[in-house]
Formats: structure tokens, C-alpha cells, sequence
């Protein structure tokens, strides 16, 4: 597996820092809250186990596993929900937390469609943030590391459902994807 890793960008070591870092920012802005976080799967479930062990305020998890990417390296642009949450959302302080915020468009889904439910307020959290690709509205309200545009993977994100137990985030070597 690692041998379709052309490079590191983060260590195991940094991923644990900023992820520390980001838990105390959400601790910080929500003290005396208790906020909801909802992990769409499966990508940020390690960054959301993580995450939520490094906030230090009472806090509840759900999921919602979604899908706009199939076997492909680009979004369709077509939000398909495949799991959706367990927890009424309304009067709640929602956190969505996703492992990367690359076109936007299914997080600009999900936070419209979210909001319909009438939280008391919705903000993102996303371990990765890749503008370079954005082609919808949305920004992240917590985010970890600003990324170049290249396919990565590693903690939790995948190329045909592969590499996600990496727990570094790496460049994925093109040859392996455009095949």
C-alpha cells in the first residue's frame, strides 16, 4: 500500500496537533453548549474520532453516510443520501465534520438540506480544505490544513475505498488513479 504513496504531506504527529488545536477552538466556542457533531462517512470517521475525543465540552455524534463520488475521482454533483442522521436536529448546535471540503457541492447539499430542520446553527469542520477545486458556495468554519490539488489519501480518505488506515495523509501516486 505504501508503495502508491508518492509523498507525506502530514504526519501522523501534525495530524494529532491540529486535530488537539481544533478541539480546543470548538471547546472554546462552545462552552456551556453541547453541540452535535454528524461524521459524514466514511472518510471523517477517523478525523471525527479523533476530534471529538480533543474537545473537552459535553458533546453528542451522529452520522450520515452520502454520496456523490461512486468508484469515480470527481464528484457527479449528484447528492445521493445512503444513511441519514438518528438525531432530531431542531433547536440543536450542528457541527458537521467532514474529512475534506474539495468542489463543495455536497457540503452546500448537506448544509441546506440540514438547516431545513431548523438547528439553532450549523458550522463545518473539515480536517482539509482544497479551494484550488471549490465550485460551490460553502466554506469551512474549523479547518485543519489549506491543501494543493492533488489526490490524496490517508487517514480516512480513499481511492477505491484503499488507503484510508494510513495514518499519514499522503499524495496518491497518479499512475494508480488514472489507470
Amino acid at each position: 500500500m505504501k508503495e502508491g504513496i508518492q509523498s507525506v504531506l502530514y504526519s501522523k504527529e501534525q495530524l494529532a496537533q491540529k486535530v488537539r488545536q481544533l478541539g480546543q477552538e470548538i471547546s472554546r466556542d462552545y462552552a456551556g453548549k453541547n453541540p452535535l457533531l454528524v461524521s459524514v462517512l466514511k472518510g471523517s470517521v477517523v478525523f471525527m474520532s479523533d476530534l471529538m475525543r480533543a474537545i473537552d465540552i459535553p458533546c453528542q455524534i451522529d452520522f450520515m453516510m452520502v454520496s456523490s463520488y461512486g468508484s469515480g475521482v470527481k464528484t457527479s454533483g449528484v447528492v445521493k443520501i445512503m444513511k441519514d442522521l438518528d438525531t432530531p436536529l431542531e433547536g440543536r448546535d450542528l457541527i458537521i465534520v467532514e474529512d475534506i471540503l474539495d468542489s463543495g457541492k455536497t457540503l452546500h447539499y448537506l448544509k441546506g438540506m440540514l438547516t431545513e430542520r431548523r438547528p439553532k446553527s450549523v458550522r463545518i469542520a473539515t480536517l482539509l480544505d482544497k479551494p484550488d477545486r471549490r465550485e460551490a458556495p460553502v466554506s469551512a468554519d474549523y479547518c485543519g490544513f489549506v491543501v494543493p490539488d492533488q489526490f490524496i489519501v490517508g487517514y480516512g480518505l480513499d481511492y477505491a475505498e484503499k488507503y484510508r488506515n494510513l495514518p499519514y495523509i499522503g499524495v496518491l501516486k497518479p499512475d494508480i488513479y488514472t489507470k
